[in-house]
């Protein structure tokens, strides 16, 4: 059965274009047009699509104002599209908040090309997404005024407090986790589509004197990453930045991978530091999870907790090999609680897997271990 996608664009341009890419798809239907908000939601009501094609900018009502509407009326996956520039992406991550599946980066050079990887990529996404579990609404808890520690690096954001959860794998047993307190220096996590609202929740509760450096290698580009690290920060009370060159891992410190590059460590356990290293155009993702999983396993060897979350794919499967290999511990996210089971099957599937947790359980297992 065909997937069904309502095209939301004021671009006549952009419209056409789409729908053509999607129209080529044997699996994918094009079930309407709407050119501005308002129309969407009535368009959304009335013809139920599977996935929506979301425009951020546009005349009437805005994109993340309609979503706010079609998420009432209509069980669809919305997928944004966006430009990439720092204010569409706050944007687009009010979007992703508000119920939006996914988002997509939109330019007129790369629609227009036929050899651009966006027409692949933007009927795999809608094929996914087909599949995805609709995102509720995140709604952060309130902030609680406590003053962070100072960084000792600049370009250092605000936050606010997370969320705890925890059970685990083989025996779904939610309150008793083997405790890796003094066993390990860090804890990575790797997240792809479904992310933003997952590592929200899981980081929103740790208290500002988490005795453990964070990464987090969510699938996203440059520019979006700048803003995703500040909104993190200001519902956490963790101190949560952008990741830069040569940054001491702190405790109580989340780094978030840059977009479009890679995040690696150098050094010793006792005094790691980031580096932030051009991707290899080899590499399907930038951030990529392996990268910097596998580089975690060299430096801190087995005093590693890896955490994979939702996510399409497979990535962080063999970054997390090389985790196990050295010792180190894996907790993935349960399928119930994914929107998209790919990335913490692939793990769990690979029998890598120590934990598996639903999403609102992951806080308050890493307070227990701290």
């Amino acid at each position: 059965m065909a997937i069904k996608v309502l095209i939301v664009d004021d671009s006549q341009f952009f419209c056409r274009r789409v729908g053509s890419i999607l129209n080529s798809a044997h699996d994918i239907e094009i079930c309407g047009i709407a050119n501005n908000g308002k129309e969407a939601i009535e368009k959304a009501e009335k013809l139920q699509p599977d996935v929506i094609t979301l425009d951020v900018e546009m005349p009437i009502m805005d994109g993340v104002t309609a979503l706010k509407q079609i998420v009432k009326v209509c069980d669809a996956r919305v997928l944004m599209l966006s430009s990439l520039t720092y204010e569409n992406a706050k944007i687009t991550l009010d979007a992703l908040d508000a119920g939006a599946t996914d988002f997509l980066l939109k330019s007129y050079e790369s629609l227009s090309s036929d050899s651009s990887g966006l027409v692949v990529q933007l009927q795999k996404k809608i094929r996914e997404m087909g599949k995805a579990k609709k995102i509720p609404a995140f709604k952060p808890a309130p902030a609680k005024p406590i003053e962070k520690p100072a960084a000792r690096q600049p370009t250092v954001a605000r936050r606010t407090p997370p969320t705890p959860t925890a059970a685990p794998r083989p025996q779904r047993s939610r309150s008793s986790s083997p405790s890796l307190k003094g066993k390990i220096k860090i804890i990575t996590i790797g997240a792809s589509t479904g992310g933003p609202v997952a590592l929200q929740k899981v980081l929103s509760s740790l208290p500002a004197n988490y005795p453990y450096p964070i990464t987090v290698t969510q699938h996203m580009p440059g520019t979006f990453t700048g803003a995703f690290a500040t909104r993190l920060n200001g519902i956490s009370q963790t101190r949560i930045v952008e990741a830069q060159d040569n940054m001491p891992l702190q405790p109580g410190h989340v780094y978030v991978a840059p977009g479009g590059k890679q995040m690696v460590f150098e050094g010793s356990a006792r005094s790691a530091r980031i580096r932030v290293r051009p991707t290899d155009p080899r590499l399907q993702f930038s951030p990529s999870v392996d990268v910097t999983f596998g580089s975690a396993s060299k430096i801190f060897n087995g005093e590693i907790l890896a955490i994979v979350l939702t996510g399409m794919g497979s990535d962080g499967t063999e970054g997390s090999r090389l985790i196990k290999a050295k010792g180190g511990t894996v907790w993935a996210q349960d399928e119930a609680s994914c929107v998209v089971y790919g990335m913490p099957m692939s793990v769990t599937k690979a029998g890598l897997t120590d934990l598996e947790l639903p999403i609102d359980q992951f806080s308050q297992e890493l307070i227990k271990q701290a």
